[in-house]
């Protein structure tokens, strides 16, 4: 909970402030004296009479009554601290500094509930422990330095590292970036990111409050909650960025399915994102480039012209922005001719626009202002200048200030050199605006920016594909822990509308034989039993006979956990995958895409969270890399995309009304222009409790 006396205190008190500026008790302190707070500073140090010029308090008990405090002291002290403050001074938000809580083994985890059921007692909020502090407009109360000025019109910053948010904020500040606020949650006791951003949402205002949020997670403890107010935030304007630590696969390893392997945190962090409206950054560097695109009116279309003095910077930029998805159409005709004689004799105007390294302000204005009335075909213009070495640029730099301001279609400023023209940039920074230094990362940034989905205007429940709910249930309510039979499965799939390959199942050799007869050659033959039928030689393709059949049931029965053998039609098709995982915390992620080496090895899948509905799944089927197999490349028979992706939204929904189901794979289906039918399933129950 965030409460009032923590983002506007009338009165703040330093514990353990200090007049040793190296330590974060003196450092914020210093902050806070130097910074916009208006209120009453006071001060707790056993040792000093005065601390940077505040008369200072021997005891916290010796206060008086203090809206906010900031704890700089071992985390031994932080429990009778906050006692005090909390249950006889009145203090309602606290920010604890100090480590050597739950990071650091039980006894601090103790000392942190001890904290945090004190605060939770009097209704406060607790940012922290193990935090660099916080940053609003009313006050400084990081110990960071240097802190940036915040500004109204800049970003929202919410991280769960503190090291990390000084990272983040420095490398925006050098790339022109304005800061409004920035929460360091550090151990999240009570207020952890989530909670952050539900306050900015909740108290969301369209005239005052920052358009643009950013965020940096280890973990996502209540993804509803992010899900929530994330998306709220994007219906209502906002532009959200993020970085998503620690998504490695490492974690799924011992998992026994493809799915288990592939549904890492990865896959769900980016299906929660895409739902949430967050575009995913990988880097803190990526993260402030997207949030530099943000700070510029978003581009109506997706072509784009890159204006440039230099050559090679333009040829890496516009193969980011083809690799990525934009379009740099070429300009021609009678107004590219125009165009070209206002320039020197040597510049090009195909697109990119290279009005070489003696190109001059006026020139750029004349590119500027073509592209904005005579080219259709351009939505945004990407400038490249950097120092040519030959004269100042200050000239240039203030143009592309009020061209910036003046422009109907957004302009980006990409600037190459920093050392050249250093005293340039901060002039071009000083007035308000953000740069790129790295043509590769801008365009990637601009390419991932330009590819999210806009949020919906509002939350609307998706058309979900109709399932026998009572069949689902009744076939997981009567199965044991574990792998389901090929029968229990059928039932399923048979419930969820999902269509499959007819098949049976024998244990013996003349029920075999029955099978085979009732399916009809050509046969594909499986064991059941092991998990991975390939790898055990457990699979047999192309069996055309009883005595085929025969002799691939004996040796199939010789290996190792073998049950059973199911016998199916062999069918034709492109190859297909859906499958599911659960997590405690997310729920079900379905993952689809091409099956076979596409999902072992290339991992070319996409992922979503259950339930949604078909036209999401078609959407991101349109996005695999291999989408030309599914259309068809080279002659190949397409598959049903559509028929495809309602099979995904069914499974969606199969694992939400039978959340259960821990683990689920259909791989292969088999697809063709008629449709996909599942040719082989594996489904893993685990009841709770």
């Amino acid at each position: 909970m965030i409460v009032k006396e923590l983002i506007n205190p009338a009165s703040i008190v330093v514990v353990g402030g200090s007049d040793d500026l190296y330590k974060p008790g003196g450092a914020v302190l210093r902050n806070l004296k130097d910074g916009t707070f208006k209120g009453e500073i006071r001060v707790v140090n056993p040792k000093a009479d005065r601390v940077q010029g505040i008369a200072a308090c021997k005891d916290a008990r010796e206060l008086p009554a203090v809206e906010m405090a900031i704890l700089a002291v071992a985390a031994r002290y932080c429990p009778e601290v906050v006692e005090v403050l909390a249950r006889e001074k009145g203090t309602r938000a606290f920010i604890i500094l100090s480590a050597g809580f739950h990071e650091e083994g039980e006894e601090g985890a103790r000392l942190e509930r001890q904290v945090a059921e004190t605060v939770d007692s009097v209704g406060g909020a607790l940012i922290g422990p193990n935090c660099i502090g916080v940053l609003t407009s009313n006050y400084n109360g990081a110990f960071t330095s240097p802190t940036p000025r915040l500004d109204p019109s800049g970003v929202d910053l919410i991280s769960g590292s503190g090291a990390t948010a000084i990272f983040i904020m420095d490398a925006g500040m050098q790339k022109g970036i304005k800061f409004n606020s920035m929460f360091s949650v550090g151990n999240s006791a009570r207020v952890g990111v989530e909670e952050v951003l539900e306050y900015m949402d909740n108290s969301f205002d369209p005239e005052r409050s920052a358009r643009v949020k950013l965020l940096y997670l280890e973990s996502i403890d209540k993804p509803e909650k992010l899900l929530k107010h994330a998306a709220s935030l994007a219906r209502k304007g906002c532009r959200l960025a993020a970085i998503k630590s620690g998504g490695s696969a490492a974690g799924s390893r011992a998992a026994s399915s493809h799915t288990g392997a592939m549904a890492s945190p990865d896959a769900t962090v980016d299906a929660l994102f895409r739902a949430a409206g967050i575009v995913r950054c990988h880097g803190r560097d990526e993260l402030m480039t997207v949030a530099g695109i943000f700070t510029y009116p978003q581009p109506k279309g997706k072509n784009v012209a890159v204006i440039t003095h230099a050559g090679g910077p333009a040829v890496m930029l516009t193969d980011a922005l083809s690799n990525g998805g934009m379009e740099v159409p070429r300009l021609e005709g009678e107004k590219a001719a125009t165009l070209l004689t206002k320039l020197f004799p040597g510049s090009s105007t195909g697109n990119p626009v290279d009005f070489l390294a003696t190109g001059t302000a006026e020139q750029l204005g004349h590119i500027v202002d073509a592209c904005n009335d005579d080219f259709d075909a351009v939505d945004a213009m990407a400038v490249i200048f950097g120092s040519p070495g030959l004269f100042p640029v200050h000239d240039v730099y203030e143009l592309l200030d009020r061209k910036i301001a003046t422009s109907r279609k957004p302009i980006y400023p990409v600037f190459p050199s920093l050392q050249y023209v250093r005293e340039e940039i901060a002039a071009f920074v000083a007035r308000g605006r953000a740069y790129f230094p790295d043509e590769v990362l801008f365009g990637e940034a601009l390419c991932k920016v330009c590819r999210a989905p806009a949020p919906a205007p509002r939350p609307v429940a998706p058309s979900l594909p109709a399932v026998d709910a009572p069949a689902i249930r009744a076939v997981i309510d009567n199965a044991d822990d574990g792998y389901l039979s090929p029968a229990e499965i059928h039932r399923l799939l048979d419930a969820a509308g999902i269509a499959r390959a007819p098949e049976g199942v024998a244990d013996n050799e003349e029920e075999a034989g029955r099978v085979a007869d009732k399916i009809g050659f050509p046969l594909v033959m499986k064991v059941v039993g092991p998990v991975h039928k390939s790898d055990v030689g457990g699979v047999a393709l192309g069996v055309n006979s009883k005595e085929e059949v025969r002799r691939e049931f004996q040796r199939m029965m010789r290996i190792r956990d073998t049950r059973a053998i199911t016998l199916a039609r062999q069918l034709r098709g492109t190859e297909v995958f859906i499958g599911a995982k659960r997590d405690e915390k997310f729920g079900h992620t379905v993952l689809y895409g091409l099956g076979g080496i596409f999902v072992e090895v290339l991992k070319d899948v996409k992922a979503s969270l259950a339930p949604f509905a078909a036209d999401e799944a078609l959407a991101l089927i349109r996005e695999l890399r291999a989408y030309g197999m599914i259309r068809g490349a080279r002659g190949q028979e397409p598959v049903n995309e559509e028929r495809f992706a309602e099979a995904v939204a069914r499974l969606s929904v199969l694992v939400t009304v039978a959340p259960e189901i821990s683990e689920m794979d259909l791989n292969p289906l088999l697809g063709t222009r008629e449709g996909v039918v599942a040719v082989d399933a594996r489904v893993r129950v685990e009841k709770r409790g």
